[in-house]
């Protein structure tokens, strides 16, 4: 039970008024392109792909897990995988799905990077994917 609550509390703050004395802070983080992603993998970044199990057996990027965003219970499942203490790179088909991951788990604690144009822009730039 008490499992269940430590990650609920994240969920309840986004719901308090929070104001911030920097605009910085408020700003997004820009998505890692793909040489960032390569660098933020290289140093141990968690990998998260948050497409549907039908995109996922097509090809992921070897190593991921999979968490689908769009599913009920996306956060505790992520976060059921996932360090806290490790930085996570998420990715989708084309940024859309990933972007909404992101902001979902940082609200919930972790340090994440989006991968700017997902598995499409991965292949596009030549680089592997496995099934």
């Amino acid at each position: 039970m008490f499992h269940r609550m430590k990650h609920l509390i994240p969920a309840i703050a986004l719901l308090l008024p929070i104001s911030s004395c920097s605009q910085a802070a408020e700003r997004p983080m820009a998505p890692a392109n793909i040489e960032q992603a390569e660098r933020h993998l290289a140093e141990g970044a968690q990998l998260v792909d948050v497409r549907t199990k039908e995109e996922w057996d097509e090809g992921h990027l070897k190593g991921a897990a999979l968490a689908t965003v769009t599913e009920e219970g996306f956060i505790e499942k992520a976060a059921g995988m996932l360090d806290p203490e490790k930085p996570v790179l998420v990715y989708c088909q084309s940024g859309k799905r990933g972007a909404a991951a992101t902001q979902k788990l940082r609200a919930a604690g972790f340090t994440v990077h989006d991968l700017e144009g997902g598995i499409a822009a991965w292949k596009a730039a030549g680089k592997p994917v496995v099934k």
